[in-house]
Parts: structure tokens; sequence; C-alpha cells
């Protein structure tokens, strides 16, 4: 099933007339992982914005489920219906793991379920112990840090999850193991995952791997699984 759409975007920057995509189609759907590369400068970040609804295409739609992202609450879309990965994470520091996750389905709106519950079984989901959840972020690892972004983005359980360069700054064993979690939250959980990267090894997971190059995507031949 398709989630998200883009159909015939163009985007330039406001007040020039750079155009940074040009007539851009491109579908995306449940249950595969999808990686977006180029090079520093292609326009991803600017990509990433627009499919988290951070910025609107200049022309052209990008639609969720059918609907037009220009047309609707983005800040809802995000609290409720997309899980973005920021490179930075924005994690709370002075916060515990697991309020980071209350944090995040307070602000969501989720309601129904014990908090504290699903947040511990959304850490471990990701590796993080009970004893990690209750530290607070500053002590923990960058490697910690980036499962419990993760775990965060699944706080309210979407169908959508959006991640920037989420393995950029890890060592190969916790680039592995956060991998392993993409790739199961696509084939086992039946989400769509999309993964902006620099990193060949992140390619190795993807169903489908497309190159941004001067305002153009193109699809480029996939070869599973080599990493392992």
């Amino acid at each position: 099933m398709n989630t998200l759409a883009l159909r015939n975007v163009s985007y330039r920057y406001e007040g020039t007339k750079k155009t940074i995509f040009n007539d851009v189609n491109l579908q995306f759907g449940t249950g595969r992982v999808y990686t977006i590369v180029g090079k520093s400068g292609a326009g991803k970040t600017t990509l990433l914005s627009l499919l988290s609804g951070l910025d609107i295409a200049t022309d052209g739609r990008i639609e969720y489920d059918g609907e037009n992202l220009a047309d609707i609450n983005r800040d809802r879309y995000r609290a409720q219906k997309a899980g973005i990965i920021f490179q930075s994470l924005n994690l709370l520091t002075n916060a515990t793991a697991i309020d980071n996750i209350i944090l995040s389905m307070n602000i969501s709106g989720v309601t129904g379920v014990d908090k504290r519950a699903r947040a511990l079984d959304l850490l471990k989901k990701v590796g993080i112990s009970p004893s990690t959840a209750s530290r607070k972020i500053l002590k923990l690892s960058g490697g910690e840090q980036q499962r419990i972004g993760i775990a965060r983005a699944l706080a309210h359980d979407p169908i959508l999850i959006i991640a920037d360069e989420p393995t950029g700054n890890l060592d190969k064993d916790t680039e592995a193991k956060v991998l392993t979690i993409f790739e199961s939250l696509a084939h086992d959980e039946g989400k769509c995952v999309i993964i902006v990267t620099h990193s060949k090894k992140v390619t190795t997971i993807a169903d489908e791997i497309w190159s941004l190059d001067k305002g153009v995507l193109r699809p480029l031949p996939v070869h599973k699984n080599t990493r392992r």
C-alpha cells in the first residue's frame, strides 16, 4: 500500500530561481525500506524536510494517504502520522529515556495505554534495558541515544518512519544493531521506512535505493544484506 507519494514535485528556494528538484515523481509503500543517497549539497536534507512536512513544495503535491501535505495540519502529521528521526535527535538531555518517550506520547495525544509500560516496551525493542531507560540522556552513549531516538519516533505507532543519517556517528557494531531495527520495522511490522544517508552500509538493508543528483532522483541497483 502506498503511504507517501511525490507527484510532479518541484522546489525552489524562496526568493531565488535556483531549482533543487524538478518534476519529481516517487511513491513509498509499506513493508519496505527506502534509502536516498547523494553528495553533500544534493538536496537530501531539503527532500527530508518536504517529506516531514517541515516545508512545502513549490509546485506539485506531496501526499500522505492521498492527502496533500500542503493542505493539512503538518504539526499533527508529524505528531500522529509520521515518526521523524532527526540527525541531531533533539532528545531532552536532562530527562530520562522513559520521560522522553512519555513526553512524545503526550504531544501525540496517545491515550488509553499505560505510557510508562509502553515506553519500556519500545525501549526494550531497540535494545535499551530498564536500568538504562531510567538514566538521563546525557549519561548515555551515542549509540544508546540513537536507539532511544528511534523508540521515541515509534511512540505513537506511526506507519511512516523518516530518518536523517541515523547511523552517522555510530561504530560498526552499533550501526548493525540499528539497521536490524529498521529492517524489522519494515519487514516484520509493515511500516514504510525512508532513510536519507551517506552510508553504503545503510543501503544494504534497502528494498529500493534512490540517488539524488542535480535535482533528479534515479533508482540504483539493490544489493541486499552484503553487510552480513
